[in-house]
């Protein structure tokens, strides 16, 4: 997916992209049939769909944040040969001008491999950051869950992504469900369902408010309240807070930011006639 640009109030908004990389097409939709989901979709062979990792680039016009950092490149190849990455960010970066010395604030959602693989990259066989100069954020009680290594989903976190630079004191990590500023016009807050700690985050700027909801609502074809993945923690929740963000997002006209749609980095919603729609920026 080519990087856009577009303002939001005095902010600078591009999109970004770690390329594509390829999940089970049931997996990404959980228990909608797949009759259903592959009119929205294709699958290939072996039931796989093609999604994105997209991050957002916001220059601020004081700081420059990165909002996510896709796989990386730090996937076993036993990993890399089920998802295929193409490990792209840093070329995407450099297209929109951007070094990574450049980065002032680095903000993960949560803590899954394919939203914080570029925080670090190995040098002499260590991880060290990507983004020397940047402050790291991330939800403390996502690395609390990560650093149980649960049956369930310890294949979602590596630690090489993020204890590096909790250990060097880059990345601090916040708690608390209440809504907190990172740089002014930019702040995060707890939307659970994919995972119990996973954050929002919110930009905004002379009136104009954009929200990247993470895995909450991964792609356009997840806007339906009840299209849940498999890899939700908790689906229940993920119907629940879907509905109450389309509450706000609809009559408010916040910018929605996807985290895993190929061809839709952003949009604005709507709903018509029961169905949700959306209507590119």
């Amino acid at each position: 997916m080519k990087s856009q640009t577009i303002t939001l109030g005095d902010f600078e908004l591009t999109s970004l992209s770690d390329g594509t990389y390829v999940g089970d097409g049931g997996a990404f939709f959980g228990i909608v049939p797949k009759m259903v989901w592959q009119r929205k979709v294709p699958a290939d062979d072996l039931n796989r769909i093609r999604v994105s990792c997209n991050s957002v680039l916001v220059r601020t016009g004081k700081q420059t944040v990165l909002i996510e950092t896709g796989i990386g490149n730090k996937l076993s190849d036993r990993l890399k040969s089920f998802f295929l990455p193409e490990e792209k960010l840093i070329d995407s970066l450099r297209g929109a001008g951007i070094k990574p010395e450049e980065i002032d604030v680095v903000i993960n959602s949560h803590l899954h491999f394919d939203h914080c693989g570029w925080n670090t990259v190995y040098k002499d066989g260590v991880a060290v950051a990507t983004f020397p100069n940047a402050r790291y954020f991330a939800p403390k009680g996502e690395w609390e869950h990560g650093a149980l290594q649960t049956e369930r989903d310890r294949i979602s976190y590596i630690s090489d992504n993020y204890d590096p630079l909790i250990r060097n004191g880059q990345m601090t990590l916040l708690s608390g469900n209440r809504e907190q500023e990172i740089v002014p016009g930019i702040s995060i807050e707890v939307w659970p369902g994919h995972t119990r700690n996973m954050w929002a985050v919110f930009v905004r700027s002379a009136g104009k408010t954009a929200c990247y909801v993470s895995d909450l609502i991964p792609t356009t074809w997840h806007l339906e309240p009840t299209w849940a993945m498999a890899y939700d923690l908790f689906p229940m929740e993920v119907l629940d807070n879907r509905k109450r963000y389309y509450s706000r997002a609809i009559p408010e006209k916040w910018l929605t930011m996807f985290t895993h749609d190929p061809h839709v980095p952003w949009a604005y919603l709507d709903k018509v006639e029961g169905k949700m729609t959306f209507k590119t920026a």
